[in-house]
């Protein structure tokens, strides 16, 4: 569909062909970001208008659909009295949903107290609520509660001030990282020269970027490390986590931050890795322990931050290990003696794995509560709180998320429908990998009296 008597540059709109997640053609809308010639063709950057960035992709002139091209407007200033210009305005609050489903018990939540009746207690009709397993089904939007706007401090923050297009496009081809290869989904600032080879070879062990199959072989001969650096803190089966601080093993940490930014497009990179804490989980084997995922943490974190960065790499995704990471920074969490939350905003896959988290979580209390002497059982939202380490304002958010709460004869109560009950156990029922407290060998250090960490 390209017309060669037509010259697409970067901005411009049009309908490009892709396929979708049942193999089918589609046009979606797309922006061109980038042009480059090859010999004997031209090839398009394209970014797929309202898809996630991950799938921009280098595309041939015939997919291109020519007869809808849309040529890149002037952006108009929008003056204001004063005469400069004037700021976007943001999007307004999603409103909240009602409550749902026939409830088979339900909680009051008075003075922040709930109450679960006896189950003979007669119930009221409700709307069918959506599935409240807290599995990969749950809404991907954010308007949840959470609040957005993220600190302005620290290694990996949210700044799209110094977004360009040379960030915006995917600069690694491929990266060999021990048995596995991996496509990179966004830019990372890897050195300018390794960007053009077809593949980036990384040691699994101490994450060093080498350009060759010989260079890594020839690394590889004189590299001791067979796990991440830093002390192994907990070890229950093949999965071990290892907390690294940023400051002693400042190289290792730059490279996982570089390896991290190919699957995380809302962080900016920073090298200052010395104010925080790196905690990798390893699946091991004969040859050692091979990386699955890592989340980071301040030292100090002065807005209850338990996390800062958190990621599961591509070949360990949808196998629960997203979910035993969170779980491992609250069980963290509860050796400190905080409540904590992770560093806002969450990317995409990031907010899907913490509000199931917290959803399974918070219900698997609420359905362990007994009745008291013939008494509904109370607990309060500051005990749910301190149970889980779980900060109250996400806590509060997720029972809103769930449309638990409701305001009943004069006071709040959470209602739990037979649909919310029957999900959470299936989602139970498929959770295999769990934390072990008793296998985790952690203590916590008072960071404010240790100087500059």
């Amino acid at each position: 569909m390209a017309d060669s008597s037509v010259d697409v540059v970067e901005g411009c709109r049009l309908p490009v062909l892709r396929k979708n997640q049942e193999n089918e053609d589609e046009w979606p809308l797309a922006e061109i970001l980038s042009v480059k010639e090859i010999p004997g063709r031209k090839l398009y950057y394209v970014h797929y208008i309202d898809f996630n960035k991950r799938l921009d992709e280098w595309v041939t002139p015939d997919r291109l659909d020519m007869k809808k091209l849309q040529f890149p407007k002037k952006e108009a200033k929008t003056p204001t009295k004063n005469g400069l210009p004037g700021s976007r305005p943001s999007s307004p609050e999603s409103e909240v949903v009602r409550v749902v489903g026939a409830v088979s018990h339900y909680y009051s939540v008075g003075n922040g107290t709930a109450r679960r009746p006896m189950p003979n207690q007669p119930g009221r009709k409700r709307k069918q609520p959506p599935n409240c397993g807290g599995t990969d089904e749950d809404s991907q939007d954010s308007s949840d509660g959470i609040p957005s706007t993220p600190r302005m401090t620290g290694s990996l923050v949210s700044d799209r001030s110094h977004d360009d297009i040379v960030t915006r496009m995917k600069n690694i081809d491929c990266i060999e990282l021990g048995r596995h290869r991996l496509k990179p989904w966004y830019f990372s600032p890897y050195p300018q020269e390794l960007t053009t080879l077809p593949i980036l070879y990384l040691c699994e062990f101490c994450l060093k970027y080498l350009k060759s199959l010989k260079c890594l072989q020839r690394h590889l001969t004189k590299c001791n490390l067979r796990h991440p650096p830093g002390n192994e803190i907990y070890r229950k089966g093949t999965i071990s986590f290892f907390e690294i601080d940023g400051r002693k093993n400042k190289t290792y940490s730059q490279n996982l931050c570089l390896l991290a930014k190919c699957f995380l497009d809302h962080k900016t990179l920073y090298y200052d890795t010395d104010p925080f804490l790196f905690y990798v989980m390893t699946e091991y084997d004969a040859k050692g322990f091979h990386i699955v995922g890592y989340f980071s943490k301040e030292k100090e974190s002065t807005e209850d931050y338990n996390v800062a960065c958190i990621l599961t790499l591509p070949p360990y995704q949808r196998r629960g290990y997203g979910k035993l990471l969170i779980e491992f920074s609250y069980e963290l969490s509860k050796v400190e003696g905080k409540t904590g939350t992770p560093e806002k905003p969450l990317s995409d896959l990031g907010l899907l794995s913490y509000r199931s988290y917290w959803s399974q979580t918070i219900l698997e209390i609420l359905m362990d509560l007994k009745p008291d002497n013939g008494e509904r059982p109370q607990i309060t939202i500051n005990d749910i709180s301190e149970i889980t380490s779980v900060k109250k304002e996400d806590v509060i958010s997720t029972l809103q998320y769930l449309n638990l709460i409701n305001y009943y004869k004069g006071q709040y109560i959470l209602t739990l429908s037979e649909d919310i009950v029957e999900g959470h156990e299936r989602a139970m029922q498929k959770r295999h990998l769990r934390i072990d407290s008793k296998c985790l060998h952690f203590t916590p250090k008072d960071w404010s009296k240790r100087g500059k960490w």
